[in-house]
């Protein structure tokens, strides 16, 4: 499903969960040399980049630079569909990962999992092909360096932005772990478990999500004070 996320900042204190990094880490891997990735988070940093629009496979945003404005498209590798099977199985094998995912966070043994059963979800930088409109020589310029970094704000925000760029949005992982959950004659440990929560997920993300919201005004309302 396609999503466009509005203009970003630059996080007040950086990006902070570890899946974060390893996008800074994919995006520093992807710029050619540092005569991109400077200028590429300068522009990042400014708020140059406008709404990005997230969807299966891709990233498109806008760059503003002077009086010029440019259209960066990144591709991002979909997983295929053994991998979403592999990956929706991974989640179903402890009833607490999908409640972390949807709560905004991405359980380091998830991930861990998934590599065991061969699904790659953070990308390295080969993987993030990015074209711009500019007449810049090389490709990842500069402007797309800087909506590689502002997407790396998104997913250390909420994985799950991760995953819809992979192929499997909320909506699709829900019904991918409910038809996991009922399907079949038998049923494995821990499914009942994951069908009861997805059944009931929506009430109890809303909860987690008001709560997370709570804690970042009263953080945001502090460092505001302390300044």
């Amino acid at each position: 499903m396609r999503t466009t996320y509005a203009r970003r900042t630059q996080p007040p204190r950086g990006v902070r969960t570890w899946w974060g990094k390893a996008w800074q880490r994919a995006a520093e891997e992807a710029a050619y040399s540092d005569a991109e990735l400077r200028p590429g988070r300068a522009h990042a940093r400014r708020g140059d980049v406008g709404g990005i629009t997230v969807d299966t496979g891709s990233l498109v945003a806008a760059v503003r630079d002077g009086d010029d404005a440019w259209t960066v498209e990144v591709a991002v590798p979909v997983l295929d569909e053994d991998g979403r099977r592999a990956f929706v199985e991974a989640v179903a094998a402890e009833s607490g990962r999908i409640a972390e995912l949807l709560a905004g966070n991405l359980p380091h043994d998830l991930v861990e999992h998934a590599e065991e059963v061969g699904v790659e979800l953070l990308p390295y930088g080969g993987e993030l092909v990015a074209t711009c409109t500019c007449p810049h020589y090389l490709d990842p310029c500069p402007h797309a360096i800087a909506v590689l970094v502002q997407a790396g704000w998104l997913v250390d925000a909420d994985p799950l932005v991760l995953l819809a760029l992979r192929g499997l949005d909320r909506e699709a992982l829900l019904a991918a772990l409910h038809a996991h959950a009922v399907g079949g004659s038998g049923t494995a440990p821990g499914e009942e478990r994951v069908g009861d929560l997805a059944d009931d997920v929506e009430l109890a993300v809303d909860a987690a999500l008001r709560a997370r919201a709570m804690i970042e005004a009263f953080e945001s309302d502090a460092d505001g004070a302390g300044g």
